[in-house]
């Protein structure tokens, strides 16, 4: 997988770039004065992040997989150790789908009815293949989630959810935490 090279990396204009990125030359960045990005950064090939008004925030150590969107009004921010698997989608905006508005970007936006809240994943979290994050979603720290979950409210700290919508699983260990420790 090719990587884009630092000064590619800051021509395209991002709020802010840290040390260690590996960025693939496949990934589309849209709005990137509003996306930050920290130290030891992996984004791989077909992610698509595309920052709000609210920004994306990447702080360190994390890894975006391939297939795996970032997209909103409001500010989504990836803590340190973060991990987004494969085909993850991560929404801080949607679309009011009563039917008493319209439904896309391409309608007038007093006729819709969009909804824009912050979605934060914590540190030492995952989340699990084809999951998806709904606005409001909050992984607190050490949060796992299991493929194919749905997420669009709180959890608890290094608990594993699962299932559409998630709901509790079990308890995590909490060992990453001491072996970040390292890293610091």
């Amino acid at each position: 997988m090719p990587f884009l090279n630092g000064a590619q990396v800051i021509s395209m204009g991002f709020k802010s770039v840290g040390y260690n990125f590996m960025l693939s030359d496949k990934a589309s960045f849209y709005n990137a004065s509003n996306i930050s990005i920290g130290n030891n950064v992996r984004i791989d090939d077909f992610c698509i992040l595309s920052a709000g008004e609210g920004g994306i925030i990447l702080k360190n150590n994390i890894h975006i997989a391939c297939y795996t969107s970032l997209i909103g009004k409001a500010n989504i921010t990836m803590d340190d150790f973060s991990v987004l698997s494969s085909k993850v989608a991560v929404y801080s905006s949607t679309d009011d789908f009563s039917g008493e508005y319209m439904i896309s970007p391409m309608c007038k936006s007093e006729d819709s009815n969009v909804t824009n809240i912050p979605v934060y994943i914590g540190k030492h979290t995952v989340v699990g293949t084809g999951s998806v994050l709904l606005p409001g979603a909050n992984l607190s720290e050490g949060v796992a989630l299991g493929a194919m979950t749905l997420l669009k409210d709180d959890t608890k700290e290094y608990c594993m959810y699962v299932g559409n919508p998630a709901r509790y699983l079990r308890q995590r260990s909490n060992r990453c935490s001491l072996l970040a420790e390292q890293y610091e």
